[in-house]
């Protein structure tokens, strides 16, 4: 599997991640969260030779993680999947937040939603959607078994949680998505969030719950 990881900055000013996932045999690829800056993930997706892209992933509704997509979607295609929960959001200003965050509008549906327990191929790759509401009400998680790796949108990052005081957000949900959801996956899953503080270290684990969780993040 190829990873990798594009800082793009957003409507709110501040970088966000975007990841793209490509299968090295058969050269599928998926696009997460293109917040912004569409032609710096057209330029990664061309430097790495990938013309399938297959899915664009949103892990949530929110405007800063999708604000690169029209562009992205129009010269590289893929189709547009998003929590069930979430779809309305994406053309819904008042559950995106586009309008508060200086976006334009974006006139936006989903090619497919998914549900808990959907499974995405990206070749010989799987991820399984993980529903974690919360930050959102249809906000999810990717989980690769294989790879040991999650990538967790807004609903988890070091050391903390994604706001909770937003249209559709539950603080109950989102500490019940990270204890009974994301706290069980195995010790050595490394997690992939939407942003995180720079640091010295390459990994380091944080104990969301001390009693309950050992997440490792990437950077």
């Amino acid at each position: 599997m190829i990873l990798k990881r594009i800082p793009v900055e957003t409507a709110l000013g501040e970088p966000t991640n975007c990841y793209i996932v490509e299968d090295e045999q058969t050269k599928e690829a998926m696009v997460i969260d293109p917040g912004g800056e569409p032609e710096k993930i057209i330029e990664m997706l061309d430097t790495l030779g990938i013309d399938n892209l297959k899915y664009i992933y949103l892990t949530h509704c929110h405007g800063d993680h999708f604000g690169g997509i029209l562009e992205l979607k129009e010269k590289k295609g893929g189709k547009v999947l998003i929590h069930r929960d979430d779809a309305e959001g994406l053309y819904n200003i008042g559950i995106s937040l586009t309008y508060y965050i200086g976006m334009e509008d974006i006139t936006l549906e989903a090619d497919s939603r998914v549900d808990e327990g959907d499974l995405i191929h990206i070749g010989n790759i799987e991820f399984r959607v993980i529903h974690t509401p919360g930050h959102t009400k249809g906000g999810t998680c990717l989980y690769c078994e294989k790879e040991k790796l999650l990538f967790s949108g807004d609903t988890l990052f070091r050391g903390t949680w994604g706001r909770t005081d937003l249209p559709t957000s539950n603080f109950a949900d989102i500490i019940n998505s990270i204890t009974n959801k994301l706290a069980i996956l195995p010790d050595d899953t490394i997690v992939y969030p939407r942003t995180w503080e720079n640091n010295k270290d390459k990994r380091r684990r944080t104990n969301i719950f001390k009693s309950t969780s050992k997440i490792r993040l990437e950077n």
